[in-house]
């Protein structure tokens, strides 16, 4: 049997899960079984491409909720002292300057069920938090893009 890996989430992001599971299992299961019982109502259920998508939309919010219901399971939350400042961890908040360019960037490090790009979360297992991962202030870094090697030097560790 294997082990399943711990998940370690921010408070925010644990809330989030949380409040998604909720949603889910109450306004979205009610929503879809509500278009699937008006399919059905139309009659004939094998051409009918309402009572398809609904039944699709079902198994996909199933999906989810089991999904979410196994992370939340296997989630420990991260504790303010946790995260540490002396070198990069979960949780750091982090400021990266691209050695060609000298732009500054600003990202905090969490586990890749928090991730999300456009908000400046970066997964610890994507290359740059993989190269930044337990490295300390003034390190500079390779990350492997598909544009070729990019460098960063680390600026900031901060919680």
């Amino acid at each position: 049997m294997v082990e399943e890996k711990e998940v370690i989430l921010t408070k925010e992001g644990l809330e989030k899960l949380e409040t998604e599971l909720e949603h889910l299992k109450s306004a979205r299961r009610e929503d879809v079984a509500e278009r699937i019982k008006q399919a059905i109502a139309f009659g004939d259920i094998s051409e009918n491409s309402e009572y398809e998508d609904a039944k699709n939309e079902q198994a996909f919010i199933e999906g989810r909720i089991i999904t979410l219901e196994k992370i939340l399971k296997k989630a420990r939350l991260m504790e303010d002292n946790d995260i540490r400042t002396d070198v990069v961890s979960l949780g750091s908040k982090v400021t990266l300057q691209e050695m060609k360019s000298g732009r500054q960037v600003f990202v905090t490090l969490v586990s890749s069920v928090e991730s999300k790009l456009k908000d400046g979360k970066i997964s610890d297992e994507s290359p740059v938090g993989k190269a930044v991962i337990g490295k300390k202030v003034d390190t500079v870094v390779k990350v492997e893009a598909p544009a070729g090697i990019i460098q960063y030097k680390i600026i900031k560790v901060e919680r």
